[in-house]
């Protein structure tokens, strides 16, 4: 049997379906399905309204109940687990997710009000007040601390501090890039190469200043080497090496050097 509803405006179809059950008095966890289903199809022939999007949404939840009805005649369907599933299982957890979050907002409202009538006034201390900072009582503060206890607490912060320590990295020293000029590196070498025509290995990378610039004259003998500008001799094992300028040694002499310039540079 059909009970007159109040045509109001609902926000959506759960708002009208717990409208419906709080009207009816009814457990959310044993919906009637057969009576809550009639007033609801009642209230949407009663619906005033053009937009096609909320009468829609009403229709949707119409069918669904229709289908909850329907399952409801049927022999009850068995899970996994051996028991019996309700149809209308999924309905209600929808519609207690709705009504929490209904609440809320009522409960998130009240707030807003509240806070609406309070006023917030500005500190208006003065400044020798606001500035005021307790004195502070060294023996109080230092209650029993002797010196032997501020010795004992001294050494154990300083080893804490040594347990940081990286035992290897700590141990390097700074790292300093060492700036070389490779056009005149390599026109000091081809010169002196040139004007000696035999020289020691030893003694030109004793007249270099640093280590990069005894790689790189290293480097720089062994392209010349590679284009076949010198020729290197070394009489006996671990005996001094002899460069010596061969025969065509100015021909690969111009603009481009002997090319280590573009990989170092």
């Amino acid at each position: 049997m059909a009970i007159p509803v109040k045509l109001q405006v609902f926000e959506g179809p759960l708002d009208l379906l717990l409208h419906l059950i709080e009207k009816n008095k009814v457990d959310i966890y044993d919906i009637p399905i057969v009576t809550i289903t009639e007033q609801y199809l009642e209230y949407i022939k009663q619906m005033e309204t053009e937009d096609m999007n909320v009468v829609s949404e009403f229709l949707v939840m119409a069918a669904t109940l229709i289908d909850i009805k329907c399952r409801m005649l049927l022999p009850k369907e068995v899970n996994e687990e051996g028991e019996e599933e309700d149809p209308r299982a999924e309905l209600v957890q929808k519609l207690l997710e709705y009504k929490l979050y209904k609440y809320m907002s009522y409960e998130l409202k009240d707030k807003q009000v509240d806070a609406g009538r309070s006023f917030y006034k500005k500190q208006t201390l003065p400044d020798e007040v606001a500035d005021y900072r307790e004195p502070i009582d060294y023996d109080t503060l230092a209650g029993d601390v002797t010196l032997n206890k501020l010795h004992e607490i001294f050494k154990f912060m300083m080893k804490r501090q040594e347990y940081r320590i990286d035992p290897i990295r700590s141990q390097y020293g700074k790292i300093e890039k060492d700036e070389i000029n490779l056009e005149e590196k390599e026109q000091f070498v081809t010169n002196y190469i040139r004007m000696q025509k035999k020289v020691s290995f030893r003694e030109l990378l004793e007249k270099q200043g640093s280590k990069m610039e005894i790689i790189v004259t290293f480097l720089c003998v062994l392209e010349m080497m590679k284009v076949g500008r010198v020729t290197i001799e070394q009489e006996e094992l671990f005996d001094d090496i002899t460069i010596t300028a061969s025969e065509n040694f100015d021909l690969f002499s111009g603009a481009d050097g002997i090319g280590i310039q573009s990989e170092y540079s």
